[in-house]
């Protein structure tokens, strides 16, 4: 059963200090989009005559093309279509699936709760600007960040650090006045390197296991669980 019980791991803020900033991933955390992303890389795969499986391709969603690509294609493929791929991937998941993503329950709900506490929201996207933007209005919480932070702000997307140190940046505060909030071990992974904690959700598809062996603190089902249990959460405390 999936808790918010805290493990030993990356470090947690002080307990009395309520954090300055909640760091949201988007895709499976937010929105129920990753095995429409994973569908789309699929089809790009096959399209570019690679043998890789939905599954094996799932299991690499929140990683950006940079990290994505290398884990399936030698370099002399990604050399030769690599960049090619990617950009029909990401025009493939524009006209066929996009229309499909639907936010998870609660999300607008919970980040008005974040609000209220005197907490600063940020996203932090492997996604490229344009297809964020997208994303927050599906969602409907645009006007609820403020900051947004996407692969086109970074060289290495997830489990670099790059992108929450440069969250971390805009928002002009330390790791450890943070609260990163994801779904996969790479969000926990990242967030570790730049000193952030984690509270990991399931609705993205990764087990509990895996997100509290990759540093997650805390883990809920979803945003719906986490909004319920908001007091005892990182961000109340």
């Amino acid at each position: 059963m999936p808790t918010g019980t805290r493990r030993s791991g990356a470090p947690a803020p002080e307990d009395s200090e309520l954090p300055k900033a909640a760091i949201f991933d988007v895709d499976g955390t937010l929105l129920d989009s990753v095995d429409l992303h994973a569908l789309a890389w699929h089809d790009a795969m096959v399209k570019f005559g690679h043998d890789v499986g939905f599954e094996q391709v799932r299991g690499q969603i929140g990683k950006g093309g940079d990290k994505l690509i290398p884990h399936f294609l030698s370099e002399d493929a990604q050399r030769d279509h690599g960049r090619e791929m990617e950009e029909w991937r990401g025009n493939r998941f524009k006209s066929e699936y996009l229309p499909l993503v639907r936010p998870f329950s609660a999300v607008p709900d919970l980040l008005r709760r974040v609000k209220d506490a005197s907490v600063r929201i940020a996203v932090a996207s492997s996604a490229k600007k344009d297809e964020l933007n997208k994303y927050l209005d599906i969602a409907g919480i645009g006007d609820l960040v403020d900051v947004r932070t996407c692969s086109d702000d970074v060289e290495e997307s997830k489990p670099a650090p790059d992108i929450f140190e440069a969250v971390l940046k805009k928002l002009g505060v330390e790791g450890a006045d943070a609260v990163v909030i994801g779904d996969t071990p790479f969000d926990a992974e990242g967030a570790g390197k730049a000193k952030i904690a984690t509270i990991g959700v399931l609705c993205g598809g990764f087990t509990e296991d895996s997100l509290r062996q990759a540093g997650c603190i805390q883990v809920y089902p979803g945003p719906a669980a986490l909004l319920a249990c908001f007091g005892d959460s990182l961000l109340a405390r």
